[in-house]
């Protein structure tokens, strides 16, 4: 088996809450810049991830703290769709992604990493993007500085109108 060595990620690893990361970014609007809070919504939020699949992987998280969705209530579960919805089109316009892999790990057996919170994975992808050294090494090359694209996505997150929600 091959290892790397990723030192970078020393910072993550170190530095885990005993509470729930989310729940912590969720309650500080303060640190939004430190954290990489890229919007605030009424019932959710956006943020870059720190160790990212691809450059521009951000999440949709409800500030309601819950590991599963059937708790979510409409209004939260239609709100996180909404800035779904929206994400893609700002991953596609501002990062000339070629297409987004969206998804949900839901639970440890499903590969959650932040099992004991929901949240929505949105991760831009382009044509050719898994190289040979990702194929043969498994090794993944982020040549797109994180502060940048940060950016960028925050203030196209600023033209999105705020979702309003209404029950017929």
């Amino acid at each position: 088996m091959q290892h790397l060595c990723a030192p970078w990620r020393a910072e993550y690893f170190n530095s885990k809450l005993v509470d729930c990361v989310f729940c912590e970014i969720g309650k500080d609007a303060t640190q939004d810049d430190k954290t990489g809070v890229i919007f605030r919504a009424k019932h959710c939020f956006g943020v870059m991830n720190r160790f990212p699949y691809s450059p521009g992987h951000f999440m949709v998280i409800p500030y309601f703290h819950t590991d599963n969705i059937e708790n979510l209530d409409d209004e939260i579960w239609f709100e996180m769709s909404y800035y779904v919805k929206n994400g893609v089109k700002i991953l596609k316009d501002e990062l000339n992604a070629g297409g987004v892999n969206i998804g949900m790990n839901l639970g440890k057996a499903a590969g959650a990493g932040i099992a004991e919170h929901v949240h929505y994975h949105l991760v831009p992808r382009w044509e050719r993007d898994t190289n040979f050294i990702t194929t043969i090494a498994d090794v993944r090359v982020n040549g797109v500085p994180f502060h940048p694209l940060f950016t960028k996505l925050k203030e196209a997150f600023k033209t999105i109108t705020e979702y309003k929600f209404e029950r017929n």
